[in-house]
């Protein structure tokens, strides 16, 4: 076959351009923690994957991509993580870091917070859309301000938050494969008319986990029979979110688009308490159990099954679809403190991320997990917890201590009080929200449980894990109103 100099030139640039400006495809779970699918997300860590759950779809774009060992969250709940991947911003400088209402009668008052995206805010939707790309969001919002549709998507479920989950149940539980089939049809309408695309698939599972598919729970049910309902959903849901997550990946395979989209699968933040799975803590609060997720992805140039150990977090990701997409660095706002990812994945893991900080900030000044309010920072391997009822802090060494077990800061002093220097110094520059001081706390009364988590005093007084008094919302409303 002969090919003209102009049908030659079209065809380079139809190379080129797919190279250039990919699609982009996201997909986050929700409260799924880091050791919560049958593949591991750390190479030498036994607890990093679970014996419960089976997920061999997310199995499978593992072993196409590249597993992040130190994946995080933004936050260790969901709505100030969803916002902050639209805008590329922390939590604490967004002053959106709790999702479900403050807990009154503890030792500090918790701050009042934003609790919807603002028109000013510059999102990733609306810098793909001036890049040319066409723009979906389906399934949980959450961050209300008009719905994705107001914010720079051109297909999208409006403005929804955990209640719609409740509504699919056998044979679409939680709207996990109607969300699949959607994705597919945006993708094949972009593919036709030529345009790149970003697909946000804001998945609803693990919420409603009792509305698993019947087949599912039973299977459940008869390889862990003797454990609790809510475990046995939990693995049932999980299953069936991994092959919505299998339905997507075999549409992209389907339509020809595998060598020119990427591909991530991230969660919004860490599930349950306790240790699970070896880390400490769990949503609600800044352990590595709330804020270490798994993170996976899968693209051109990406080697197949590789690891990358260097901590990511959910707001890089606005920089790193915006280099991609070409958007010129004058148009992402001065305040995005994210960084592009591309040089890492560029180099199969092994470039650094260049972020206008190098330390990683998580800032949750509320009472929801067992420690009351509390701030962390990440540099390196050093993570320090400040628990912000007395200041006290501890220190610890994630390369050698993954659970969080030993406190360093008596013996590594020095490193303590840089780290904490550092907490400082960042807080105070994005004028991030703190606690104050309660002046009518009482440690003998109970305080209020607003279904966020523990309902405890944290480390200061009152009943931890305690009821409050009167009008508890039913388990179903509860489980709506957190995040």
């Amino acid at each position: 076959m002969r090919f003209t100099a102009g049908i030659l030139c079209l065809v380079l640039s139809a190379i080129c351009g797919a190279a250039d400006r990919p699609n982009i495809v996201l997909m986050m779970s929700d409260d799924q923690g880091w050791g919560g699918l049958s593949v591991a997300m750390h190479p030498e860590f036994p607890g990093s994957r679970s014996e419960i759950h089976h997920t061999p779809n997310l199995e499978k774009l593992a072993s196409q991509g590249m597993r992040f060992s130190m994946g995080y969250a933004p936050a260790p709940v969901c709505s100030p993580t969803r916002i902050s991947l639209q805008t590329g911003k922390s939590p604490a400088q967004l002053h959106w870091t709790k999702a479900a209402p403050a807990e009154t009668g503890h030792r500090l008052i918790e701050p009042r917070l934003i609790k919807q995206i603002s028109d000013s805010e510059k999102t990733l939707g609306e810098l793909l859309q001036t890049a040319g790309y066409a723009t979906a969001h389906y399934g949980k919002w959450h961050i209300s301000g008009g719905g994705p549709g107001a914010h720079g998507y051109d297909e999208h479920d409006g403005d929804t938050g955990n209640e719609n989950a409740f509504q699919f149940q056998d044979p679409n539980p939680v709207d996990l494969f109607g969300m699949a089939d959607r994705a597919e049809q945006f993708m094949a309408r972009s593919q036709k008319a030529g345009k790149p695309f970003y697909v946000q698939l804001s998945w609803n599972a693990l919420h409603a986990s009792e509305n698993a598919l019947k087949a599912t729970m039973e299977k459940y049910r008869n390889r862990l029979s003797g454990q609790n309902d809510k475990l046995i959903s939990v693995a049932a849901i999980t299953e069936d979110l991994d092959t919505g997550v299998g339905r997507v990946m075999e549409a992209i395979d389907r339509l020809g688009l595998t060598d020119s989209t990427y591909v991530f699968y991230i969660a919004d933040n860490g599930a349950g308490g306790g240790r699970r799975n070896g880390l400490r803590g769990g949503k609600g609060g800044v352990w590595e159990g709330g804020i270490r997720v798994p993170w996976i992805v899968r693209g051109p140039g990406i080697p197949a099954n590789s690891w990358c150990h260097t901590p990511v977090v959910g707001y890089d990701l606005l920089p790193t679809f915006c280099e991609w997409a070409g958007v010129p660095a004058t148009d992402i706002p001065a305040s995005v403190e994210g960084g592009s990812l591309v040089p890492l994945l560029r180099s199969a893991g092994k470039d650094a991320v260049r972020r206008p900080r190098e330390e990683l900030v998580f800032h949750f000044p509320h009472y929801q997990g067992i420690d009351g309010p509390q701030s962390s920072l990440l540099l390196g391997n050093l993570k320090l917890i400040r628990f912000l009822e007395d200041n006290h802090v501890e220190l610890y060494d994630l390369s050698q201590d993954i659970g969080e077990r030993t406190d360093l800061a008596s013996e590594r002093a020095e490193d303590a009080k840089q780290l904490n220097d550092r907490l400082t110094a960042y807080l105070q520059a994005i004028d991030a929200q703190m606690p104050e001081k309660n002046p009518d706390f009482d440690p003998s009364a109970p305080p209020t449980q607003r279904n966020g988590g523990q309902g405890g005093a944290g480390r200061g007084g009152g009943m931890k894990g305690g009821k409050a008094p009167g009008g508890q919302k039913g388990k179903k409303g509860a489980a709506r109103e957190q995040a």
